[in-house]
């Protein structure tokens, strides 16, 4: 019937386009194109940008991006999931010694999560300085430690809430409320994309379990849905359904539907003109098709050598998701992609899967750090002998940090620490940055920001600028205001820029 519809004579094209039976047509894409599978790609064609626009042309509400001459090409963004203990890992307070067992002296009733104030405790893991730099960081990063010439490590961060959905939100869109576009979505907005191969933005989630939030946590909000991330997985099949089924469809009969899917959109969108909405469903059909064939190289591994892989982990059992993640994050950069997240932990369950140490820091905190030193120490390693650490920048957060007082009753030293969002440390790496540097300060304790605090909009702004990106003018109009990543605020860290 089909075949009949097309070759009646006498009918132009758009009389055999009319008698084509629109659902026909995505039958025959969904059995042709893996792509159909990354619905998200194009579920909001409606808001869609011009597809056509490539980097570095100008969206909407951007004037003229890059805005200045740009540090970095691309991001790493690492989210440790539940909140690591700053003052166990990158903050030194030898203070916290002298005043273990005590009771917190303030008027002020500490911000926690459970509202649980017990003593205080010291740091469990020794500090050390390491490299040139003389760079204070724990024995629960030791391979990290090695690596501190590299970092740029903000002791002064500050979160506006306690609690792990919104501040996880918070860290990655500068919101508490969800709705609002992430970090990467923005990045690819303003920038685009590198290659015509592969999604801008992509996501490589822990093995384990997604973070609190969901995929809300690498949303597009309100920006055309081709800029939030694609979900990769770092072992099996990176995407789920990105060929079809065997033996289902021919080869030459899928290139031939292919041809004629392409003509017949040609011929439609002659018709209709460059603004329908049927262009950025092709585009996004497009990549899905060229993903079906760079998808399967770049995520194949067994392309590293045996030491690489070694490097990295991937060789043991306990490093080996994260391993994975870190070596696929710098091939995704090879080929093009603009921005990729790495998450370390999922949200919440018993057994924990994260970094929110209630019972106990030390045991799940040696957990956690064991999973993800070794790669991570190595994805730095890597990308600077590759000559790559120069153009791109690695993120590595966490929503809050942890109290330097122990979640238990009054009188007691617990083991675990509550959620603490005065005060708590990130830390950066790669081009555009001063290196194996600490910037602000927590107080004597490590419970406050007391030096040169730094807010998540501080935060985003000196990833965007690095980018070549001024974040008060990369905006996009919404809901009666021209909305960004950084709200109406935000400040340069100008000291941490080289």
């Amino acid at each position: 019937m089909f075949d009949k519809q097309l070759d009646a004579p006498g009918l132009g094209v758009h009389e055999k386009l009319a008698s084509f039976h629109r659902r026909r047509l995505l039958s025959l894409a969904s059995n042709s194109l893996a792509g159909v599978a990354l619905a998200s790609l194009c579920d909001r064609e409606s808001l869609a940008e011009d597809p056509l626009r490539s980097a570095p042309k100008t969206p909407p509400g951007v004037s003229g991006t890059p805005h200045h001459s740009p540090r970095v090409r691309r991001v790493i963004h690492i989210c440790c999931c539940g909140g690591y203990s700053h003052i166990d890992s990158f903050d030194y307070k030898p203070e916290l010694a002298k005043f273990h067992g005590k009771s917190l002296s303030t008027e002020d009733r500490p911000v926690t999560f459970f509202d649980q104030i017990g003593l205080i405790r010291k740091n469990d893991w020794e500090f050390r300085q390491h490299g040139e730099s003389g760079l204070w960081i724990s024995d629960l990063f030791p391979k990290l430690g090695e690596m501190a010439d590299e970092l740029t490590i903000v002791r002064s961060m500050v979160a506006d809430s306690a609690n792990h959905t919104p501040a996880t939100f918070e860290e990655n869109t500068g919101f508490r409320l969800n709705g609002f576009p992430v970090m990467g979505a923005w990045a690819s907005y303003g920038l685009g994309a590198e290659t015509d191969e592969l999604p801008s933005y992509v996501v490589l989630p822990d093995e384990r379990g997604h973070p609190a939030g969901g995929a809300i946590n690498w949303s597009n909000g309100f920006l055309p849905a081709q800029h939030q991330g694609v979900l990769f997985g770092s072992s099996g099949n990176a995407l789920h359904d990105l060929l079809p089924p065997k033996h289902t469809i021919a080869p030459e009969s899928d290139r031939a539907s292919r041809e004629l899917l392409r003509a017949l959109n040609e011929q439609l969108l002659a018709a209709t003109g460059p603004e329908d909405a049927l262009l950025a469903r092709m585009k996004s059909y497009e990549l899905a098709a060229k993903m079906q064939t760079a998808v399967p190289i770049v995520t194949d591994l067994s392309r590293e050598s045996e030491k690489t892989l070694a490097m990295y982990g991937i060789d043991q059992q306990e490093t080996e998701g994260m391993g994975r993640r870190c070596l696929l994050a710098r091939r995704l950069l090879e080929g093009g992609v603009r921005f990729v997240q790495l998450f370390s932990g999922g949200s919440f369950g018993s057994p924990r899967i994260n970094w929110d140490g209630h019972e106990d820091v030390k045991e799940n905190h040696t957990r956690e750090a064991r999973r993800i030193d070794r790669p991570v120490a190595a994805l730095l390693k890597d990308l600077r002998q590759r000559g790559m650490l120069d153009d791109t920048l690695v993120l590595f957060t966490t929503e809050f940090g942890r109290t330097p007082f122990t979640q238990s009753k009054a009188d007691v030293v617990g083991a675990g620490r509550d959620h603490n969002m005065l005060g708590f440390s990130v830390w950066m790496a790669g081009g555009g940055l001063k290196k194996g540097i600490a910037y602000g300060a927590t107080d004597e304790i490590g419970w406050k920001s007391v030096e040169k605090p730094v807010h998540w909009y501080d935060f985003h702004a000196t990833v965007l600028h690095l980018l070549g990106i001024d974040h008060t003018r990369l905006t996009y109009y919404h809901n009666g205001i021209q909305r960004r990543l950084t709200n109406v605020h935000g400040d340069v860290l100008t000291d941490i820029v080289a």
